[in-house]
């Protein structure tokens, strides 16, 4: 019955969209006859709706399409000219199809729904080629036939005398009278059934055999219900025929003769106020809909990708704002960018706050929680809730809810006092744990306070080198903040002794690594005897954030903008080694330093120059300095996993796909500051990078010839023979791509060929434009495309130069000494 359903719901829905394309397709056949696409169009349409409905065995709407389906035919095979009079009837055809339909929304069926014979026959008259008589077909005589019986039956009342007509009014009246008892009957039985209907059943206590019983029952009573609604609009629609054929003439002169008039006045005050009961009853159940989850999440698939093409978008508008400064067509394209911009933004809130859920929903399970915590341990506690209208992910949401059940039960059993302690202390004997969270701006912030006794920081440190959590040496260095995140310390725990509440030192080191995984930070502050606060910081959604972008060597990262704390620019000699490890002192604090590239093992090409970049990230309390070799900016990027192979890399939490097209790793803050741990100094890494080879002769320098005929080939080496450069060859664009990242030869330019098999020079020259280290290396195009759009697309690519074939030896020994600034005395 379900599937069924499931499958009309889904005809209706695509049956009604169709039923009005109809309609505006067929007004505008009207106007274009000739258009056959459009006629073929509509044929399709009718022809859909009739398999569909012949499929779910809706016997009437099938008959009506196929007949309506036939005429469409004979039109799309130029036998038949869609005239006004032809397109009345099919338009009559579609206002059937129409309230067809609505009856089988209402009822699951189209047997009773109304009579489509008078249609079809009209229909058969136009196959038969009697269009012309259309208006006066067979429908207008059957109807003009049923009036005429129903007048044969009517009696002569001018025949009739005073008392005939008297016992006539009076037969009609009993009549009215007895139908009008049956539908009290019929109405009361209705009600008795919905008054039945509201002592729903307690399905949960319900076995498996009998709630297949209840659904059996439930069945025959809506199979009978539609019966008896059947009947009485069988009824409805009989009535005016009966009147008509019963009722007195106007001419009647009785004064009792209104009397049957008055009773279709009542009736249509019903009908009346129907639709509009209907119409009311409408708009309030379409006021909300139900949509699965799993859509939200496409939908917000969808947006990340847009957000994607958007960041392309405005990447490619800068390239080319920057190559045709002044031209009058980057106004427009200004416009239209920053439309798509501001809409794409707006859509992306639009979305996110259709997977909003108020973190309410998780709050509300506490009060019982703490509730019963309090009575098992025999102390009073209150739990006072705010904030819990606060909206979130829904996918936070449901990743909060254990960290908070946590923290909350370590507040009720380590924070707050037994009521004894408490009045000794000057305590009221009730603690008081406050729940509550607010938005601050792109994150909402969670705080747990309670009035209990808070954290000793000596104690922590004591337990925790007891238990061999931190060395003595550790614990001396260890500020107070620090001591408090010892309890967040996996195996940690200062219960005495083990309880169903806690003591096994599991749970706060949970509560860490969730939060963690949310890209959250945890803060916590306390104060002895006087209560603790614990504070998260979570971003409003995991699947876009703001991040900001990284630069080492060839490489970019993604560093979540909510562990950002500040980014700062250093000198080397800022640096300084404390028990081998790099340390940078930062107004009144000393902070562990650490190059990216150590932590990812990126290879060293460049050296860092005068001054470094440093981006102090924080988790928690804990905060280090990350050192990168430059700051790109900050972007809106869409998170993206790496997929089942490559998910458990150390240190990355995932992808993402910049404006460039560029794939770039996400930073995991959490495991990067693991990481950094067994990182030793690196000071020594960033006093020097690779020393640059002087060049002496022009043989030092080192040119790279891309061609796939050696006759080429030859003639450029030839052309550059007498400027004594060293020439390396190859023949396709892989060969030279490959040649150029080995890194075994430093080429100082290279000569490429467009027209190359396995990759040609416009895809090699992009490539090799994708890292930093080659992206002011020579690369002169030598090609026989002469045409401004190729020479366009070898500028796009990265080309320096574009030289065209033929050319002079000279001509191209100028040009590569040019580019490469070989010097002048060299060429003598």
């Amino acid at each position: 019955m379900d599937e069924f359903q499931e499958i009309l719901e889904d005809f209706l829905v695509e049956a009604f969209e169709m039923i009005e394309q109809l309609d505006n397709d067929l007004i505008t056949l009207e106007t274009a006859p000739e258009d056959l696409e459009l006629l073929n169009r509509i044929f399709r349409v009718a022809h859909t709706i009739k398999g569909s409905s012949s499929f779910l065995n809706f016997d009437v709407l099938t008959h009506l399409t196929h007949h309506m389906e036939d005429v469409l035919n004979k039109a799309r095979r130029g036998e038949l000219v869609m005239t006004p009079e032809v397109m009345d009837v099919v338009l009559e055809s579609t206002d059937r199809m129409k309230a067809l339909l609505e009856h089988i929304k209402e009822t699951g069926s189209d047997e009773g729904a109304l009579d489509v014979a008078p249609t079809v026959a009209r229909l058969e008259a136009v196959l038969r080629g009697e269009s012309s008589e259309v208006p006066e077909s067979a429908a207008e005589s059957t109807l003009q036939e049923s009036a005429e019986v129903e007048s044969e039956e009517e009696p002569d009342y001018t025949s009739m005398s005073e008392e005939e007509v008297e016992a006539e009014i009076e037969r009609l009246l009993k009549e009215r009278q007895e139908e009008d008892r049956k539908k009290r009957e019929v109405k009361k039985a209705k009600q008795e059934e919905a008054s039945i209907s509201e002592e729903e059943p307690d399905y949960a206590s319900m076995s498996e055999e009998e709630v297949e019983a209840e659904i059996e029952r439930l069945l025959k009573e809506r199979q009978e219900e539609d019966r008896k609604k059947r009947e009485a609009k069988k009824r409805a629609q009989a009535q005016p025929r009966e009147m008509a054929a019963e009722s007195p003439k106007p001419s009647s002169p009785k004064p009792s003769s209104p009397k049957p008039a008055a009773t279709p006045a009542l009736q249509k005050k019903p009908q009346e106020s129907k639709p509009a009961a209907q119409k009311e009853r409408k708009s309030t159940i379409e006021q909300t809909i139900r949509v699965d989850v799993k859509r939200l999440d496409d939908l917000m698939n969808l947006i990340g990708e847009l957000v994607l093409g958007k960041n392309r978008l405005l990447k490619i508008y800068d390239d080319v704002e920057e190559r045709y400064e002044g031209e009058q067509f980057l106004e427009e394209l200004n416009q239209v960018v920053s439309s798509i911009s501001l809409v794409t933004t707006d859509l992306q809130i639009a979305v996110m706050k259709t997977r909003m859920l108020p973190i309410g929903k998780v709050f509300n399970k506490f009060p019982r929680m703490v509730r019963d915590l309090a009575r098992e341990l025999h102390k009073e506690i209150e739990l006072v809730i705010s904030g819990e209208d606060t909206e979130l992910d829904k996918s936070i949401v449901e990743e909060i809810g254990d960290p908070l059940v946590h923290i909350i039960r370590n507040s009720c059993d380590h924070g707050i006092e037994p009521p004894e302690e408490r009045i000794a202390k000057g305590k009221p004997p009730k603690g008081t744990i406050e729940l509550k969270a607010y938005n601050e701006g792109n994150h909402i912030i969670i705080e747990i306070v309670d009035d209990g006794k808070g954290l000793d920081a000596d104690s922590l440190k004591m337990k925790a080198v007891e238990k061999g959590v931190i060395s003595e040496k550790e614990a001396d260095q260890m500020s107070e903040k620090e001591a408090f995140m010892l309890i967040f310390k996996p195996g940690f725990s200062t219960a005495a002794k083990v309880t169903n509440v806690s003591g096994r030192g599991v749970g706060m080191d949970v509560v860490k690594s969730n939060i963690e995984k949310l890209n959250g930070i945890i803060e916590v502050d306390s104060e002895k005897d006087k209560g603790t606060k614990i504070k998260l910081k979570i971003p409003l959604t995991l699947a876009i954030i703001q991040s900001l972008l990284v630069g080492v060597q060839d490489e970019y990262y993604a560093v979540p903008l909510a562990s950002v704390l500040e980014t700062v620019r250093i000198t080397p000699e800022e640096i300084q080694t404390v028990e081998g490890r790099s340390v940078l002192r930062l107004r009144d604090e000393v902070l562990s330093l650490v190059h990216l590239a150590d932590i990812f093992d990126v290879e060293r090409i460049f050296d860092m120059g005068e001054h470094a970049y440093v981006v102090i990230i924080g988790l928690a309390e804990s905060k280090i300095g990350v050192i990168v070799d430059s700051l790109v900016g900050q972007e809106e990027i869409v998170i993206k996993s790496l997929g089942e192979y490559l998910k458990n890399i150390p240190g990355i939490a995932g992808a993402t796909i910049r404006g460039d097209g560029r794939v770039t790793l996400i930073i995991d803050v959490g495991a990067l500051m693991d990481m950094a741990k067994n990182i030793k100094s690196t000071i020594k890494n960033l006093e020097v990078g690779e020393a640059k080879k002087e060049k002496n002769s022009p043989s030092d320098y080192n040119i790279l010839i891309v061609d796939d005929s050696k006759t080429d080939r030859t003639i450029m080496r030839k052309a550059l023979e007498p400027l004594g450069v060293t020439i390396t060859e190859a023949t396709n664009g892989v060969e030279a791509l490959n040649l150029i990242k080995d890194g075994n030869k430093i080429f100082d330019a290279a000569l490429v060929d467009i027209e190359m098999p396995r990759m040609d020079g416009y895809t090699l020259a992009s490539e090799i434009r994708k890292f930093n280290r080659f992206k002011n290396m020579p690369l002169i195009a030598v090609t026989s495309r002469t045409s401004r759009s190729d020479r366009l697309r070898g500028v796009e690519v990265g080309m320096t130069e574009y030289i065209t074939k033929p050319y002079t030896p000279e001509y191209l020994m100028n040009v590569v000494a040019r580019n490469i600034n070989l010097p002048v005395e060299a060429l003598s």
